[in-house]
């Protein structure tokens, strides 16, 4: 088997883990119990190594696919001229009253396939490697009750099905129209396994979770032109909230190639601050407040382990992951190498940080939460840090490996913390906030902004203060409330990222540098270009244009990586990415409410009564 392009991919999960299935119906990574515990299979990141679970038919086929209405349920039809087969994939998730009745694996994969015409045979392919494929267990085979593997790091993986699975994990059986086979592979850390029997229990988790997934999309507050690539990233969304705790992964992957075949390739399972503020928006903003809310919690809980100081990403409970280390034993998702586990990134010094995590709090109050006396002080903290610090160099949003710089988005994104903090303290919630010396900081912030982070000569802001460069995070200016979208200076340096940065088609890169040499356009970037537009900086007919250009980007199923190339469209990077999917979101969100403004505006107004 070769490794199929990344786009090729469907995420399904239940909000604690997720796997990845390719067209073919492999499921080529999956890691339990958590998103960021060592793989169970792998083949995502070496294809003979790696270990799959693989279900499919034998010969020439092609395959459909989609996810089952406004769920996170996959569904993949595998269409030949002698018969046709549909392979439904999903973990279930169960409401709390069937949680009560009904008893469950700690961990279920639920495979169904079910032949619709003709016969043919079916391959089955069980093949666990865990720990990254630096184990291979032997596969016990337990009669009736399935087969077992025992995980060397802790827990049991458990398969129960109705197919002749002997203790090789391997078999082709054939299957007529009508006839179907059901896999439940389960997976438990602590307790006592559960061996769920096969057949009608598989459908009756299938018809629960259908149904919660649709109730909870159902809710979704968007009623604009695009509201399946917006219900579509918020199911996304959810599914990368990590539910104890209320931590957004990055992505469920590690090591996905951001330079095809090079070594720009990292983990990405941990939860990055620079996501704080725009995550938050666009939850509350779609009414899934209780999944704002969680979020919050999660950041300021997390946040205040680390004070005064913030880092740049934690992992799903909030504290520091383990050191980077590199996996020499995998050949890497199409020779990508080195294959890493763990982020260096966590050293590195993000000013921006502070600013993020002040304004998703901001959102917070904005949408009627409280702030308790622990939380003002420890952001009336965070305000003394950066009324202290916002003049020292650092890594930036982009992280750059290598001596820190002096950046024009870092040195906004600090404006940004302290204006949010005068207005929350203006507003009465954070009444010993020390307003003047925020007011003082803020001030000197803008006064070097103004004047070394903008060039007379390039008519542009620039990337760094006295530099000769753009970047597209320059985009957020407006965004943080530090200038209108229609502020010249803001519409001079639309011109330039524009000249510098535009890859045609509605994609943008995210800087030059070292780092990006090679690498596909930025997803994220793409979609602040349309906000930019939306929120002043072009007209509406431009924003959509564009916006409608990179819905083009998705995968068949809606999903994005963190990269698009710009010569094929072809996922790069990790995926799917929340951050880029997030932009979508916003982006939509920002579309809408300059559409409604333009409707509110062309609409007649009545003539006011004359009176005597």
């Amino acid at each position: 088997m070769t490794q199929p392009p990344i786009e090729d991919y469907a995420l399904v999960g239940d909000c604690r883990s997720a796997a990845l299935i390719s067209r073919g119906g492999s499921c080529d990574w999956l890691c339990w119990p958590r998103f960021d515990s060592p793989s169970l299979f792998a083949a995502l990141l070496d294809d003979e190594r790696g270990g799959r679970f693989s279900i499919a038919p034998v010969g020439a086929f092609r395959s459909q696919r989609s996810y089952l209405g406004d769920t996170n349920v996959l569904v993949t039809r595998f269409l030949g001229e002698a018969a046709e087969l549909t392979l439904t994939d999903l973990m279930p998730v169960l409401s709390p009253e069937d949680q009560r009745r009904f008893l469950q694996p700690e961990h279920e994969l639920l495979r169904i396939v079910s032949c619709d015409r003709g016969e043919t045979e079916v391959e089955i392919v069980f093949d666990p490697r865990p720990d990254y494929a630096r184990e291979r267990p032997p596969i016990v085979s337990l009669g009736k009750l399935g087969l077992c593997v025992r995980v060397p790091r802790g827990g049991v993986l458990t398969l129960v099905t109705d197919a002749p699975l002997g203790p090789e994990g391997q078999a082709r059986v054939r299957l007529r129209a009508g006839e179907r086979l059901c896999f439940s592979l389960g997976f438990t850390s602590h307790d006592v396994a559960v061996l769920p029997p096969p057949g009608v229990r598989s459908f009756e988790m299938l018809e629960r979770t259908v149904a919660l997934w649709r109730s909870w999309a159902g809710r979704t507050r968007y009623d604009g032109p695009y509201r399946e690539a917006v219900v579509r990233s918020a199911l996304l969304l959810k599914l990368m909230q990590y539910v104890p705790s209320g931590a957004i992964v990055a992505a469920p992957t590690t090591s996905l190639p951001e330079r095809p075949g090079g070594d720009l390739n990292w983990d990405y399972r941990f939860c990055w601050l620079r996501d704080a503020a725009l995550s938050s928006r666009a939850l509350f903003e779609l009414g899934h407040r209780d999944e704002a809310e969680n979020f919050i919690s999660w950041l300021l809980t997390a946040t205040s382990l680390t004070l005064p100081k913030l880092h740049v990403l934690y992992d799903l409970f909030g504290r520091q992951p383990g050191p980077e280390v590199e996996l020499p034993h995998l050949r890497g998702y199409r020779g990508a190498r080195p294959v890493r586990v763990g982020n260096a990134a966590k050293a590195q010094v993000q000013l921006d940080t502070y600013g993020e995590v002040i304004e998703a709090a901001t959102y917070f109050v904005r949408n009627g939460g409280e702030i308790d006396r622990a939380t003002a002080a420890m952001l009336i903290g965070f305000g003394r840090e950066v009324a202290r610090d916002w003049d020292d160099p650092d890594e930036g949003i982009w992280e750059e490996r290598g001596p820190g710089r002096d950046l024009v988005h870092s040195r906004a994104l600090c404006w940004a913390a302290l204006q949010r903090l005068i207005e929350l303290r203006e507003k009465g919630h954070l009444p010993k906030a020390p307003i003047e010396e925020f007011a003082r900081a803020r001030d000197r912030i803008r006064e070097e902004v103004e004047t070394l982070g903008w060039s007379e000569q390039l008519q542009s802001y620039t990337r760094t203060l006295g530099g000769g460069d753009v970047d597209a995070s320059l985009l957020l200016l407006p965004w943080y409330g530090y200038c209108d979208a229609g502020n010249p200076r803001m519409l001079a340096t639309w011109r330039r990222i524009q000249q510098k940065l535009a890859l045609g088609r509605g994609l943008f890169r995210r800087y030059f540098g070292k780092l990006t040499r090679g690498e596909g356009a930025f997803g994220i970037c793409s979609f602040w270009a349309v906000e930019f537009l939306a929120a002043g900086g072009g007209t509406l007919r431009e924003a959509q244009a564009m916006f409608e250009q990179l819905l083009g980007y998705a995968n068949d199923i809606g999903l994005y990586a963190e990269e698009i190339d710009p010569e094929t469209g072809a996922a790069l990077g990790n995926f799917p990415q929340a951050y880029t999917h997030v932009g979508l979101i916003n982006a939509a969100l920002t579309i809408e409410e300059r559409s409604k403004l333009f409707q509110s505006a062309q609409r007649p107004q009545p003539i006011p009564e004359a009176r005597p």
